[in-house]
């Protein structure tokens, strides 16, 4: 099993705005796109807020090919629509991580 893992550090400002974009529109058109079996939305705790407040999306997928037909065919349309839309308020990283067990 295969996690794309989205951590995103958002400014307090827009927090709960972000959140419900996140939960009413960018989540369920993540897994619309029918690569992704199953997604966690998680706020992660014991860091430094004074810059915002960090979160992870979590998007999983049974195979590595469903990941690199993601970025293939749906990865940049997706990150642009969050930039469009919250512009350097959202700064996020994404990494890729195999499950061992």
């Amino acid at each position: 099993m295969i996690i794309y893992n989205v951590t995103l550090k958002v400014e307090t400002g827009i927090v709960r705005e972000w959140q419900q974009w996140m939960l009413q529109e960018h989540i369920p058109e993540m897994m619309s796109i029918g690569l992704f079996i199953r997604k966690s939305f998680s706020r992660l705790l014991d860091q430094d807020e004074s810059e915002g407040l960090t979160f992870v999306a979590q998007y999983f997928c049974e195979r590595k090919e469903d990941y690199e037909q993601y970025l293939q065919n749906h990865a940049r349309a997706m990150q642009q629509k969050g930039k469009d839309k919250f512009g350097d308020k959202v700064i996020g990283f994404r990494t890729l991580m195999e499950v061992i067990a």
